[in-house]
């Protein structure tokens, strides 16, 4: 796991030692990325140059070193990620290329110069983003993953191109100054993330999952659209006719091989353990495949109520592992809150965030790299959401669109003069999912919405209906469009977000054998009845867990990962909030519209209602701005 950032000038403005310092400036703000090496490679007479931050798990040699040349010379490559098929690739290129080293970096620029980049793509597996100069051509390359799960950021500000991981490294440099993206707050404050390829900064933008981009000669300001190598949507293709004992074989040899290809490291390794279906099937498959204990990590909590700690730990003694288990108190939970805006440089507002970083943050102390169970609710239909918001498409299907519009506008109507109260937001819901017009997926991105559409407090309210979601495949199984809406958002924008920025924050690589394509394509396939069935889902998955782990030790009612916020906002950090959430300070800084929210705190604080869900993305927000009083200050002048 590591970091890049870079920069493209105009040549003719371009001064070599400014140029090189900016960068070295913008790769050390990733530090925590890659604390064990840093290099800086420049093209100054095209203005070019990027830096880069190393955390070394395969070939702790300097021949890992990055940025690297391709023995040509041509290729420059800095790259973020693991490609976990790269052993095969040699071996394919065998006898067509020589090697220094044994790092799959120098295997990227190896199939590079033999069959291209977009070739290349197709044929890794891994997680990545990398940045690939050609100095022939002068042209920049930008990649990403097929899932997300590594970041990059790119974009015009001024006259200059910047790319990097994270944006803080972007936020070095004197010249950059953007403004707040508006565009991205409403969507936001509905779901608690900015989605792709939107970023905070107008102008600056996340390079979509499964894309790739190619600079050549851009004038300021213009931006070639990114191109898709790979989509989820195409890549299932239709559902096969398969039994479950067969599909619970294949899926079992799948899953075995993903596992075993992301074991491969010259540093220690653990997996993250809760206890549910997801990280027991990986922890499972890993000791099966390995001739010592595998190293488990589970954070625990002393208040009763977000405590799972316990089913970790009995599972962990069924397998066999070397488990580690730590309890914190809410009070060291709460400590974390105070790192968060420095953690995520978006406004980022999963509450989750606390208990995944407080989990790294154990991990690390003991390994280099962790594997994960993430991605299996998305791909094998584990969220109860699935079931609700097709019985709820299934529902409004039996009428008319245009009609469905008129009853929801009437509703909303209704619900804002007549009716308050819970009474009156669930009034509105309904009517939101009725001017939707029968759209599944914004219907069911608006069942998952905290604030409803129309109240969301901005000063330029969001018209409703929102255009949120295409629907590529809106003749298909419903339950499987709904996979795929979660796979192309809710994962990569929230969960690999989260994961990714707070296992970094203490220099931890996090890998997710569930999110090796081969296997997402096959789950994806399945019919869906292999998948739900009385209510629940994955259960395929559970038929291969089946096979390591007793279902008792499995089976309880589905848990997040979650903290009690809303207790906490009410007592201990009642003031922390007040003062984030201060009308006065809403209205100078001109982002949010200060009634609705000081209405939410007010009722929030009676308890009459729990909105931790609609004040937890605005406190996040309040708290990202404040960590950046230039960027508020720009917003208030």
């Amino acid at each position: 796991m590591c970091g890049f950032a870079g920069l493209i000038e105009r040549p003719e403005a371009c001064n070599a030692q400014r140029l090189g310092a900016a960068v070295e400036a913008m790769s050390a703000a990733l530090t925590h990325r890659g604390p064990d090496d840093h290099g800086l490679w420049m093209d100054p007479a095209a203005g070019y140059a990027v830096g880069f931050r190393r955390l070394s798990i395969v070939d702790l040699s300097p021949h890992g070193h990055q940025p690297m040349i391709s023995l040509s010379g041509r290729w420059v490559l800095a790259f973020n990620g693991e490609i976990y098929n790269h052993l095969d690739i040699r071996h394919e290129l065998a006898g067509n290329h020589e090697y220094r080293g044994h790092s799959d970096t120098e295997t990227i620029l190896a199939a590079v110069e033999r069959w291209g980049i977009e070739k290349s793509l197709q044929r890794f597996v891994g997680m990545f983003a990398m940045a690939l100069w050609d100095t022939v051509t002068r042209t920049l390359w930008l990649a990403r993953d097929r899932f997300g799960e590594k970041p990059l950021y790119y974009g015009w500000c001024k006259e200059r191109f910047f790319f990097a991981s994270e944006l803080k490294a972007m936020e070095t440099h004197a010249d950059f100054t953007p403004a707040l993206n508006r565009q991205a707050l409403a969507p936001y404050l509905l779901h608690g993330y900015i989605p792709a390829p939107l970023s905070i900064w107008d102008g600056i933008f996340k390079l979509s999952p499964g894309h790739v981009l190619e600079l050549k000669d851009a004038a300021p300001g213009q931006l070639p659209a990114s191109l898709p190598y790979w989509s989820i949507n195409q890549a299932a293709g239709p559902t096969q006719d398969i039994s479950a004992p067969d599909a619970t074989e294949r899926l079992d040899q799948l899953l075995r091989k993903a596992v075993a290809g992301q074991m491969v490291a010259d540093v220690p390794l653990g997996v993250f353990l809760s206890g549910g279906v997801d990280s027991s099937t990986i922890v499972a498959l890993m000791q099966a495949q390995s001739s010592a204990a595998v190293k488990t990590f589970t954070i625990g909590f002393s208040e009763s109520g977000f405590d799972e700690a316990g089913y970790a730990a009995a599972v962990a003694r069924h397998i066999g592992t070397d488990h580690t288990e730590l309890y914190v108190s809410a009070a060291q939970a709460r400590q974390v809150i105070g790192r968060l805006p420095t953690i995520f440089d978006e406004p980022f507002a999963d509450s989750t965030q606390i208990p995944n970083f407080l989990v790294a943050q154990l991990a690390a102390r003991h390994v280099t790299v962790s594997l994960s169970g993430d991605g299996g609710d998305e791909l094998f239909a584990g969220y109860d959401w699935y079931a609700r918001s097709a019985t709820w498409h299934r529902r409004f299907s039996k009428i008319p669109s245009g009609c469905q519009r008129a009853a929801g506008a009437v509703l909303r109507t209704f619900a804002g003069a007549v009716v308050g109260g819970n009474a009156g937001r669930k009034t509105r819901r309904l009517g939101n999912l009725l001017m939707l017009g029968g759209n599944l997926l914004n219907q069911h991105r608006c069942l998952l919405s905290s604030w409803d559409g129309g109240d969301v407090p901005l000063p330029r309210r969001l018209r409703w209906p929102s255009a949120m979601e295409a629907d590529p495949a809106g003749d298909g199984d419903p339950i499987r469009r709904l996979q795929c809406c979660d796979i192309n958002t809710y994962l990569p924008d929230d969960i690999l977000v989260k994961v990714d920025r707070t296992a970094m924050a203490v220099s931890l690589e996090t890998r997710a054998p569930l999110l090796d394509h081969r296997v997402a394509e096959f789950a994806l396939s399945l019919p869906p009845a292999l998948n739900i069935a009385g209510g629940k889902g994955k259960q395929i998955l559970r038929r291969v867990l089946d096979r390591y782990v007793p279902r008792q030790l499995i089976e309880r009612p589905k848990k997040g990962f979650d903290v009690p916020i809303g207790a906490w906002l009410r007592n201990e950090l009642r003031d922390w909030a007040e003062n984030l959430l201060d009308a006065k300070r809403l209205g100078q800084q001109g982002v949010f519209d200060p009634a609705p929210i000081g209405a939410r705190w007010r009722e929030h604080l009676s308890g009459r209602r729990d909105n931790q869900n609609e004040l937890w993305p605005v406190l996040m927000f309040q708290a990202w701005l404040e960590a950046r009083p230039h960027a508020a200050a720009r917003e208030q002048a």
